[in-house]
């Protein structure tokens, strides 16, 4: 749990959004790959759910050969 979005901050994934004339704190849709050194291996921002589980997949699979 990330009480404060302390790490979703560092990590840029947490912040001021604006919908419909609205700005308001929030979290925004980001991956990241991280390798098991703890970097990261890449980022994704302004995710959108349908098919990004087999791009990420596919980054996995060509940071591991």
């Amino acid at each position: 749990m990330d009480d404060g979005a302390s790490i979703a901050g560092s990590y840029g994934a947490y912040g001021e959004k604006k919908n419909y004339g609205r700005t308001y704190m929030g979290v925004f849709r980001k991956t990241f790959l991280i390798g098991p050194d703890g970097r990261i291996v890449r980022a994704w921002d302004k995710v959108t759910p349908k098919g990004h589980a087999s791009e990420v997949l596919q980054a996995l699979r060509e940071a591991d050969t």
